[in-house]
């Protein structure tokens, strides 16, 4: 590892040792220093752009050149004339100082190259074309070159490490704000411009009296011969492996007019390219915002779709998916905007994995356990939405949304466990929801503005188990504490559950403007929900009959029929004052709260008075550097099926039941930021600090039979904690970036096993250094090591995993026609003792095309090259120690064309 290092080190060095440092300030006539002023650095003997730099609030520039070098420099300033130097750099560094002159006229000298990247206000202007090599495809390919910007793994945008919340083409929504289709699939060559929109309000009426401070969007300008055309690339392919013929087609395309816009995204593959997981659609929320987000009621609803078994990296042993995605914006007139968009997301997925799980506290009595599975997934999911947004004037705006989705999902499980013997799973579910949102806002004057905003949810859970043990002497003494007949050659039990929700979640703001430095929010809310949870355990004999326990069994409660009543009604006030550097909003929330719920002819009621306090500072040191502290005090409350007393099967050896006394949990959390984007000197600087502390979290007590687990939850009287540090520094030196990062957490929280309680402290590290390139003509690299601990300490165990990740990624332009790409990750997974795995990954393409204009484009692709056929991740919780291992696809290689509209 010191070797990787190393290369890192040597890399930068060698770099910066061929440079040459110019560096000066820019003033306006009278001496005063100019802010945001751009200087450009022109190579005379290949005109090529070189270097560019914007002046810090001292007006001071800094350019890193070649050495023995002839450069034109232009110095730029809205309102300025432009003014131009020839200098001729040796071994020395050079002091160069610009004195600029108003002038309203046209400037005399001509720009030969645009600024790459320019600053307006809270708007940050990149052109595209200044960081593109010739080997970018799509949107994401320019975007992790571009200063301050990320794509992490999820494929979601990071700015200044916050998450862009839109993504937008020429001011449209793209399939209303998702940024992983959008980076994954816009083609590179379409894109102009990208604005990155800091403190975005999504209602302009808004934007002087809201929080919009990490509200970031992006807006992709098109470039001019991409509108009123349609634009895109359709790519078609196939291979062969060792077990299937492989095949691949995915239709983008696009069209782009002043008053509508249509995106289409088809793929169909089953060479293990995910153009969405099944957890992107479930978190595709299609842009709704629950009105009560703030109000410091945070209320789950459940999640009673399937827990299909962990897709690790978006590799499987076998993975076949479709994916069809239209949107459109139609707008008729100035005054009313209408779009939508339809998703279907299908997907077979078969995994095969081994586990080896060690209960760590052998006074607890659970036997190791090594398990052998099989599974099957099969999902299609299907999401409509339509939008309206109407604006008769600058005063008035309502917006009406409507958001259906339906999926059908089925997993199948063979499991084989040392302790229990073979089991045969199923699982399905045929979900479907409506989700309602409508806004009004109103100005009435500078003084005083209001917000009416109302959503409503209807939701409809169905899920299905059954398990079949065949081993039936390691079941039976579950098998009869639940009533089943014991008689049978297995045990082929069974459960139905149906959970039916319904949501009203509304809120009424008032503001009122005190001056240009305070203003006064008021604002009156409710939720009101019901819930309603049903289910019936049973037995399918070997007759094919059904046998239901009666209810002499566990008190008949091998079912529910359970209803659940919420409510809260608030009222909220909240100050923001401005003072200098700093921006102070105190404010508080007051809430009546109201719980029913009614199961076995039995009502629990339970109703309270709560104030809320919340408290945001924002100090703005300069422009591009701020500290933010966040505090708020949250009531969190649980859903009907933590309620419902009666049994349910999570899964054959998991076996849960509510409780109908559960109280809300009360969380303290605090937020400390600092970021920092310095284009003076291309220095990216981000530190954030979180605690939280959670009081009467609501905790399981579990006892165990063997590996078979039976638990309930109830109100802890023990707080839990946690705590997290996060901190990155970023610096460009000329073409070469290099970051380094490193995230530590902390947990501790209490669990009751066997009927005692155990504090479980957990630790995590993960440490990242980065440097990559962004050559215009030579090849470019990212060399990346991560290094991480993960530790989990309960006082009479303890274990720590060690994880190091180097990886290479690696692309090259090859006689300006063709283009080399591979990138190789390695990981080692270790603990004390001995390395528990090591696995290889190496992928590799190579594409043809004429020129860069040219429509078509000829690709071979490998994937897993090295033909590895596993990987293996490791966790540990306060009782157990696992190590998964889970098979991944074999070796492809595949023959692309892709045609370019």
């Amino acid at each position: 590892m010191n070797k990787f290092f190393i290369l890192l080190f040597l890399t930068v060095v060698s770099y910066s040792n061929a440079q040459v440092k110019v560096q000066g300030v820019v003033k306006d006539s009278i001496g005063s220093p100019l802010e945001l002023a751009n200087v450009i650095a022109i190579n005379i003997e290949t005109n090529s752009l070189d270097a560019y730099a914007i002046t810090n609030d001292k007006g001071r520039y800094q350019l890193s050149l070649n050495k023995n070098a002839r450069y034109k420099l232009q110095v730029s300033y809205i309102g300025m004339k432009t003014s131009e130097e020839t200098i001729e750099t040796k071994e020395s560094d050079i002091n160069k100082d610009f004195i600029l002159i108003a002038d309203n006229a046209l400037d005399a000298v001509e720009l030969t190259y645009e600024m790459p990247v320019t600053i307006s206000g809270d708007t940050i202007v990149y052109n595209a074309d200044s960081f593109k090599s010739g080997t970018e495809r799509k949107l994401e390919d320019v975007l992790k070159k571009l200063p301050g910007v990320e794509v992490n793994a999820d494929g979601q945008i990071e700015v200044d490490g916050v998450r862009v919340q839109k993504l937008m083409i020429d001011g449209k929504d793209f399939f209303d704000g998702d940024t992983k289709l959008g980076v994954q699939n816009i083609p590179s060559n379409a894109v102009d411009k990208i604005q990155v929109l800091k403190n975005y309000a999504e209602v302009g009426q808004l934007s002087g009296v809201q929080n919009n401070q990490d509200n970031i969007a992006i807006n992709i300008k098109l470039k001019e011969g991409k509108k009123n055309f349609w634009f895109g690339d359709v790519t078609v392919g196939g291979g062969a492996s060792t077990e299937n013929e492989l095949y691949l087609a995915q239709p983008k395309l696009f069209y782009y007019s002043p008053k509508y816009s249509i995106n289409f995204i088809g793929d169909m593959n089953n060479i293990g390219e995910l153009a969405l997981s099944n957890r992107d659609i479930r978190n595709f929320s299609g842009g709704f915002r629950n009105p009560s987000r703030q109000s410091g009621t945070n209320i789950n609803l459940g999640n009673n779709n399937l827990n299909f078994a962990a897709l690790q990296n978006n590799r499987a042993q076998d993975l076949q998916t479709k994916l069809g995605a239209a949107s459109f914006n139609y707008s008729p007139n100035n005054k009313l905007d209408l779009s939508g968009f339809a998703i279907f997301a299908g997907s077979r997925i078969r995994l095969q994995q081994n586990r080896d799980l060690i209960y760590t506290d052998q006074s607890l009595g659970i036997p190791d356990e090594e398990t052998r599975s099989r599974t099957r997934q099969s999902s299609d999911q299907g999401i409509l939405k339509l939008s309206a947004i109407y604006k008769p004037n600058v005063n008035n705006q309502l917006d009406y949304d409507v958001l259906g989705r339906m999926s059908k999902e089925v997993q199948t499980e063979q499991l084989f466990s040392s302790v229990l013997g073979n089991t045969d799973q199923i699982e399905d579910v045929t979900p479907f929801s409506i989700n309602q949102n409508l806004n009004y806002y109103y100005t009435l004057d500078e003084k005083n503005i209001f917000a009416f905003e109302v959503q409503h949810l209807l939701q409809d859970e169905d899920p299905f188990y059954n398990a079949v043990l065949e081993d039936k002497d390691s079941y039976e003494n579950t098998a009869t504490a639940l009533g089943f007949d014991n008689l049978q050659n297995n045990f082929n039990i069974a459960q139905d559950r149906r959970v039916k929700s319904n949501q009203l979640d509304a809120k009424l703001d008032y503001w009122n403007v005190l001056n240009n430095k305070s203003n006064i929010n008021f604002t009156f809310g409710t939720i009101l929900s019901r819930q309603d949870f049903d289910s019936n355990m049973f037995q399918f004999l070997d007759d094919n009959s059904v046998f239901t326990p009666t209810p002499i069994f566990n008190d008949g409660l091998n079912v529910n029929d359970t209803q659940y009543n919420f409510s809260d009604l608030y009222v909220g006030v909240h100050y923001t004052l401005k003072s200098g550097i700093f921006t102070l909003t105190p404010g508080f929330s007051a809430h009546a709260y109201g719980n029913r719920n009614v199961q076995f002819g039995e009502e629990f009621e339970d109703n309270f008075f709560r104030v809320l306090p919340d408290f945001l500072a924002r100090i703005q040191l300069k422009k591009s550097e701020t500290i933010i502290f966040n505090y708020r005090m949250q009531n969190q409350f649980t859903d009907v099926t933590n309620l419902a007393r009666g049994l349910v099967l999570n899964s054959f050896n998991s076996i849960f039941s509510g409780n109908e006394a559960l109280e809300n949990a009360l969380s303290h959390s605090v937020n400390l930021t600092y970021r920092s984007f310095n284009l003076f000197n291309y220095t990216n600087v981000i530190g954030t600090l979180t605690y939280n502390k959670s009081i009467d979290q609501i905790r399981n007590l579990t006892n165990f039979e063997s590996v078979i687990r039976t638990s309930s939850p109830f109100n802890s009287a023990f707080a839990d904690e946690t705590f997290s540090a996060f901190g990155r520094f970023q610096r460009t030196f000329g073409k070469i970036r290099a970051t380094a990062n490193g995230r530590f957490n902390y947990a501790k929280f209490n669990q009751f096993i066997q009927n005692v309680r155990s504090v479980n402290q957990s630790y995590g590290q993960t440490y990242t250094a980065e440097v990559n390139s962004n050559f215009r003509e030579a090849p470019n690299f990212t060399v990346r090591y991560t290094y991480g601990i993960d530790q989990n300490d309960q006082g009479s165990s303890f274990t720590k995993f060690y994880r190091n990740a180097p990886s290479v990624e690696f692309d090259a332009l090859i006689w300006k026609t063709f283009t080399f790409r591979t990138d190789y990750a390695y990981n080692n997974l270790k603990d004390d003792n001995s390395t528990l795995n090591t696995f290889e990954i190496w992928n590799a393409s190579l594409n043809y095309r004429k020129d860069k204009d040219s429509k078509f484009e000829y690709e071979i692709r490998a994937t897993n090259l090295l033909n590895t056929q596993s990987q293996v991740n490791s966790s540990a919780n306060n009782i157990s120690v696992s190590v998964t291992e889970y098979f991944i696809q074999p070796r492809f290689i595949t023959f692309r064309l892709r045609y370019n509209l």
